[in-house]
């Protein structure tokens, strides 16, 4: 039976229906079509969240998981953004996944006399690791890695704010790294540095990441994303440190060294998702490759049975105002069109003066990039014809029998959530739902392209009851209706991890 609890689908304005008890007396949140959102929205934290009333809206506009970006703030801060995001979904009965972004070794310029200046081509500037935190001027500011020098050589250029400001190497060592400016512009303190090609050496794990994955693991975070990784070990020793922290939250790997996609395999194995961070990746190996370069990552992700994150800037300018430009619009919906599993806001719901519009927005434009993306059969983008487990099989199976067949939905009994994630990979327009006892499996899967939670746990080990139950709850919140065929997916042995090894295809009011 469905215990007191809910299952999350995707609408345009109200997105929450409930599954209650057995009965289903008390469904107060009814599915308003048969269409949700296949594309997950993930919306930064900050001070311009940080009240009930506006994070209660945006779960209700459409929010599938909440990010704490440890790069600002204090611990305070981000334990107090948990505790209210957990509390307020509770409250609304609706899993939403908490993402941990740790800062990683964020090459910076330190802060200005004058809190900004402005830097004019063809002039000297020098980066000095030895100068007050804010005592930078016109001439020379301070640098929070001393040992910048040692990657660096005359003629490499560095990249300040993203790339706005653009430094030539003159000279370099222990003391300063002189530069020649060759486009200048304003820039305030803090700003980030990189080097065209990439190639700075500062460990991916700092030791403030170190504390922070401590951090995380007091939240109780579902993921935890990972900056700047130059290889797989940086994401196995990140994972060490989780589990040594007593947290079993799952590892994205941020792209956003050049040197990383020269071992993008190994890095994606060895992690649960990727997310094509855009801002550093951009400055890194430059605009001209980074689209190719995105849509690359993605398939790859998929290929993988891994999560794709497409991030940075998809929305900025509705930071001020209330619609974004039609460039804007046409990234996201580049990136559904992608297969990108989510989809990232930043700035705009963190500091933004308009964070619930911008959820909004993005939500219909990813239905919009859904709606033009119909697929009359379901495509895979790893198209192997063998697989060496029977649960994947089984979810296979379903995925494609769903398309021939056209079904209304599939439910997935399951305990990891891994067959949802194997269905996902199927470009395909039908809901699954990932039915399971486990509230952390819930809020996995909250990232899954296509994929709904719901909270499921019967006291029958009779399998047509079972069935009942499932389509009778199913019918019940307007997810389907009389006439309709269902695929379910489960174990013979129910609450075994990896033991799905049943299809049954069944129609409703006709089990």
């Amino acid at each position: 039976m469905f215990k007191t609890g809910h299952c999350n689908s995707l609408l345009p304005e109200r997105k929450a229906f409930h599954f209650h008890d057995a009965e289903g007396t008390d469904l107060t949140e009814i599915s308003q079509g048969k269409a949700p959102r296949r594309t997950k929205i993930i919306a930064t934290l900050g001070p311009a969240t940080d009240d009930e009333a506006t994070i209660r809206a945006l779960i209700r506009a459409g929010v599938d998981a909440l990010r704490l970006n440890f790069s600002h703030g204090n611990s305070e801060d981000h334990v107090e953004r948990a505790r209210r995001a957990r509390e307020i979904s509770g409250e609304l009965r609706y899993h939403v996944g908490i993402i941990g972004d740790l800062q990683g070794p964020k090459i910076r310029i330190a802060r200005f006399v004058e809190g900004s200046v402005e830097l004019e081509q063809g002039r000297t500037f020098a980066l000095v690791p030895g100068l007050g935190p804010d005592e930078g001027t016109s001439e020379c500011v301070g640098l929070t890695y001393p040992e910048l020098y040692k990657d660096v050589k005359s003629g490499d250029v560095l990249l300040l704010d993203d790339g706005r400001i653009e430094l030539e190497v003159v000279s370099s060592n222990a003391e300063a790294v002189v530069t020649r400016i060759l486009h200048g512009g304003v820039v305030a303190g803090s700003k980030g540095v990189n080097r065209r090609g990439g190639g700075l050496s500062a460990p991916s794990i700092t030791q403030k990441d170190h504390e922070d994955i401590k951090l995380a693991a007091r939240i109780g975070v579902d993921y935890l994303a990972v900056s700047f990784p130059s290889n797989a070990q940086d994401i196995i020793y990140a994972g060490k440190l989780l589990r040594e922290a007593d947290c079993d939250a799952h590892l994205i790997a941020k792209i956003e060294r050049a040197e990383a996609l020269d071992a993008i395999e190994e890095i994606t194995q060895a992690s649960e998702g990727i997310m094509v961070a855009r801002g550093d990746l951009n400055v890194e190996i430059g605009d001209a490759a980074l689209i190719a370069v995105q849509k690359r990552l993605i398939r790859l992700a998929r290929e993988h049975n891994k999560i794709a994150i497409t991030a940075t800037e998809m929305m900025q300018s509705m930071i001020e105002n209330p619609r974004p430009t039609r460039a804007e619009i046409s990234d996201v919906a580049n990136a559904v069109l992608d297969g990108t599993d989510a989809v990232m806001l930043s700035g705009e719901t963190a500091i933004g003066k308009h964070p619930i519009a911008a959820v909004q927005t993005m939500g219909r434009i990813c239905r919009g990039a859904e709606q033009g993306d119909k697929r009359s059969f379901a495509v895979r983008e790893n198209a192997r014809h063998t697989f060496d487990r029977i649960d994947e099989v089984i979810a296979m199976s379903a995925i494609h029998a769903g398309s021939i067949m056209e079904v209304a939905a599939i439910a997935a009994l399951t305990e990891s959530g891994s067959s949802a994630l194997w269905m996902s990979r199927v470009r395909s327009s039908i809901p699954i739902y990932a039915l399971t006892p486990h509230v952390k499996t819930c809020r996995k899967v909250t990232l899954y392209r296509g994929v709904y939670p719901g909270e499921f746990e019967s006291r029958s080990e009779i399998h047509t009851e079972v069935n009942s139950e499932i389509i009778a709850a199913l019918a019940r919140c307007g997810t389907v209706e009389k006439g309709d065929l269902v695929i379910i997916t489960k174990g013979d042995m129910m609450g075994v991890h990896g033991g799905t090894n049943t299809l049954k295809i069944v129609e409703v009011n006709n089990l």
